[in-house]
């Protein structure tokens, strides 16, 4: 009767080890890589990573857009 008990207590405990730890877990970890990988793809299609290829640099504000300040001594 012992026996039955301990080998119930012990599927339990193998069942909510996979169910509620391992499988979310993998499932998780395997989300995680196809979203690195796609957003690996979407740079790859963007061509950012050739050589010859310098992203832009943002355009400078015109120069009424700055504020002049007195320096307080």
């Amino acid at each position: 009767m012992i026996q039955w008990i301990f080998t119930l207590l012990v599927l339990y405990l193998l069942y909510k080890l996979i169910f509620d730890f391992i499988l979310p877990v993998s499932r998780a970890s395997a989300q995680m890589r196809n979203k690195i990988n796609e957003m690996n793809s979407g740079q790859h299609q963007n061509g950012n990573e050739q050589p010859g290829n310098v992203p832009k640099q943002p355009a400078r504000p015109a120069k009424e857009d700055y504020i002049d300040f007195e320096e307080i001594k």
